[in-house]
């Protein structure tokens, strides 16, 4: 009787607690406070909710903000999940704060504990409903939004051919076009073998944007030149793969029409190099890329291949790895 009555007197104490400081518990133990509060229909399972978010510290450091992105997060309200647990308690633009004590995060997993969420620390995430939908409405709206974004590419393609054109008529280029829309001139026939995918290429090349920026070269007097010197940095042919994903598909396409040996000037649209992505201070989102390249050697054999080498720096030929949003600390 009197372990009973302790176990009362002691949750008493938590509610009270949890009381003063202004959150409550769901039914499953999730720690919230509510900022704001809207009449309207309640979040019901199977809604499409957009939301924005921050993730911060208990010391106000933010981890993440969708607000800093520009991308709120969209989910279809489940009957179970964490998420899940709060949203259908909101309404249209409710805005409310959930606790999660960092503890139960690293349970069993300390190792991977880091130094900005102590032991006893928090992690609050302030959440606020942007927009519900059904699924047919979400639905509805991506397809639009697919469907513009198909409209722009077209547009921003057009645009890129003509760019292209005009530096091809400027510099009194003569070049052969591929299906895919790559440019390329021959500017020395090597007479060794064509490479094949499997086959390992060795490459001095020389990138610039189509105003004539140069943003990398394997070339150490080039990079001397352009003020792109890299110290300690072994300056000498790039190798890789053919057919390697994380070759820029431009290259891909490009050696297969070369012989050992040759040179020649590679001119890139964005949608065989980086697309809407931009690949360091040098390469603005959607640029058409020019390279001049050389050709040095052929490694025969699908098993020949090695990785890259070196990462020719984090703005070129390697194709940048798309990471999702990892809770990384700030400034505290």
């Amino acid at each position: 009787m009197k372990k009973y009555l302790l176990y009362i007197f002691i949750t008493v104490l938590a509610v009270n607690a949890n009381a003063q400081d202004g959150f409550e518990r769901t039914a499953k133990g999730t720690q919230y406070k509510m900022l704001t509060h809207n009449t309207g229909d309640r979040i019901k399972v199977g809604d499409v909710v957009t939301f924005n978010f921050l993730q911060k510290t208990s010391k106000d450091s933010v981890l993440y903000s969708t607000y800093q992105t520009g991308k709120p997060a969209q989910a279809q309200v489940q009957s179970t999940g964490d998420l899940m647990d709060v949203l259908p308690l909101l309404t249209l633009k409710d805005s409310l704060m959930v606790r999660i004590p960092a503890d139960t995060i690293f349970k069993g997993h300390e190792e991977r504990r880091p130094p900005f969420l102590p032991p006893g620390s928090n992690l609050f995430f302030i959440l606020k409903v942007e927009k519900v939908q059904s699924l047919t409405e979400a639905m509805a709206d991506r397809d639009k939004e697919i469907a513009a974004a198909k409209a722009e590419g077209a547009k921003i393609e057009a645009q890129e051919a003509v760019n292209a054109d005009k530096y091809i008529a400027d510099n009194k280029l003569v070049v052969k076009t591929t299906p895919s829309g790559l440019k390329y001139k021959i500017t020395k026939l090597g007479t060794g073998p064509k490479p094949v995918a499997g086959d390992t290429v060795y490459v001095n090349y020389l990138g610039h944007t189509l105003d004539g920026k140069v943003f990398d070269t394997s070339i150490e007097a080039e990079a001397k030149k352009t003020g792109l010197a890299q110290p300690g940095r072994v300056y000498e042919p790039l190798h890789f793969a053919l057919g390697t994903e994380g070759i820029i598909a431009g290259w891909n396409e490009s050696f297969p029409l070369l012989n050992a040996g040759s040179k020649a000037t590679l001119i890139i649209p964005s949608k065989l190099a980086y697309k809407e992505n931009a690949a360091g201070p040098g390469i603005p989102p959607y640029s058409t890329l020019v390279f001049d390249v050389e050709l040095v050697k052929v490694k025969k054999g699908p098993n020949a291949a090695t990785p890259v080498k070196k990462a020719i720096t984090k703005s070129t030929v390697k194709k940048p790895a798309v990471k999702k949003p990892v809770a990384t600390k700030k400034k505290q």
